[in-house]
């Protein structure tokens, strides 16, 4: 049994914009050896995502474009079951070969969140996370730190098939059985949404601000349908704010929207929120469906 978990940061919001990668190799059943590189993602840093990963531009000066390392993540990535924990990792993957024009190679995913969410009952709707999955098994590692965040999701996978019984790859299909079938569509014309059980994003609390290329409403039914539980306004609860792309870059300051300046002081207080635009956010929908 041979996979790999991979692991990736972003320099800001656009999940094309990896500056660093990194690679956890597996094989009967042990962690065998990892592989990392920071990257210049040739973008801006914005200064939440450098407060959580730590990474900024003076770290990437002079480190390879990631043109330069499509040859070798080629060969990482072929013919091999690749890990990540919940979709954001796949899709800034395949936005990043977009960024370059390059064509994407076939990848083999397997999402360690949606294996945690089948394999211990208790997780299915809440605390599947990385950190607090690792912490519950007693997974040592240095969270944000990418080949480190890598190997933890590749643990993960290693106790779940411990825990159940069920193979690799059997996994690969058992990760996209539903859980329950409990789930009803809301056909509310709300702003707020109940998340899909069954989605892939379960979980995950949204809220929308900025100019939006379609009615929120519209946006809203896409996330609740991807399991997302959309709200009105920022909280605790929060775990995601997506920005409509036009919004997404401007300058500090109260340029920004007021959701959007809450959300970040929550980040610096140290709340788990990703902020993406909503570009990103429709292209990651459109590769967990």
């Amino acid at each position: 049994m041979k996979f790999i978990a991979i692991d990736v940061e972003t320099a800001n919001a656009d999940l094309s914009s990896i500056c660093q990668i990194g690679i956890a190799s597996f094989a009967d059943g042990v962690f065998v050896e990892k592989w990392e590189t920071l990257v210049d993602p040739e973008d801006e840093f914005d200064g939440m995502n450098i407060s959580i990963h730590g990474i900024d531009e003076s770290m990437v000066a002079g480190a390879p474009k990631f043109p330069s390392l499509v040859e070798t993540l080629l060969q990482k990535l072929a013919d091999i079951v690749v890990v990540s924990h919940t979709p954001f990792d796949q899709s800034a993957i395949r936005s990043v070969f977009e960024k370059y024009e390059i064509e994407a190679p076939s990848i083999t995913w397997l999402d360690s969140a949606r294996v945690v969410r089948r394999t211990w009952l208790d997780l299915a709707r809440r605390g599947y996370g990385l950190a607090p999955v690792a912490e519950r098994l007693g997974i040592r590692f240095q969270h944000h730190n990418d080949a480190e965040d890598a190997r933890a999701a590749g643990e993960i996978l290693l106790h779940a098939i411990r825990e159940t019984g069920i193979t690799l790859d059997d996994w690969l299909i058992r990760a996209r059985k539903p859980i329950t079938s409990s789930y009803h569509g809301n056909a509310s014309e709300r702003i707020t949404r109940e998340g899909n059980p069954e989605g892939p994003l379960y979980g995950e609390v949204a809220v929308f601000t900025g100019a939006l290329s379609m009615p929120r409403r519209e946006a809203a039914d896409l996330a609740a349908a991807a399991g997302c539980e959309v709200t009105d306004s920022v909280s605790k609860s929060t775990t995601l704010l997506i920005v409509g792309d036009q919004d997404i870059r401007r300058i500090a300051g109260h340029e920004k929207s007021s959701k959007h300046r809450k959300a970040e002081s929550m980040i610096e207080k140290g709340q788990q929120i990703r902020i993406l635009r909503e570009t990103d956010f429709n292209s990651l929908l459109s590769f967990v469906e």
